[in-house]
C-alpha cells in the first residue's frame, strides 16, 4: 500500500474556495481504481496550509489516477489557488 501527503499552502482568500472544490472532487477520488481513502488536513497553527492524505493499494494505481484527466483539470484549478508550490510524498510502511 502507497500512503500519498500533499501539502499544500494556499492564498488566504482561497482557502474556502478549495475546501469546496475538495468537497466536490473528493467522491470521485475515492472512487478511482486503487484508491482505498482520501482526506483532507488542515494545519492547526495556518489555516492556509491543507493536507491531502490518502491511501492507494499501489504505486501503479496512483500514478494512473495521477495521469488521468480528472487529476490534470483539478490540479490545473488548484494550482491558481496556491501561495506556494505544493510538496508531495509517497511512502510504504515498513511496521507498524
Amino acid at each position: 500500500m502507497i500512503v500519498r501527503i500533499v501539502k499544500m499552502t494556499f492564498k488566504t482568500e482561497c482557502t474556502e474556495e478549495f475546501i469546496l472544490l475538495y468537497e466536490r472532487v473528493s467522491p470521485h477520488i475515492k472512487a478511482f481504481d486503487g484508491c482505498r481513502s482520501v482526506s483532507l488536513l488542515r494545519d492547526v497553527s495556518d489555516g492556509r496550509v491543507m493536507m491531502t492524505y490518502s491511501l492507494w493499494d499501489d504505486e501503479d494505481s496512483l500514478n494512473r489516477y495521477r495521469h488521468s484527466d480528472f487529476f490534470k483539470q483539478t490540479w490545473t484549478t488548484t494550482k491558481q489557488l496556491f501561495a506556494q508550490k505544493a510538496e508531495a510524498v509517497s511512502l510504504s510502511e515498513i511496521k507498524s
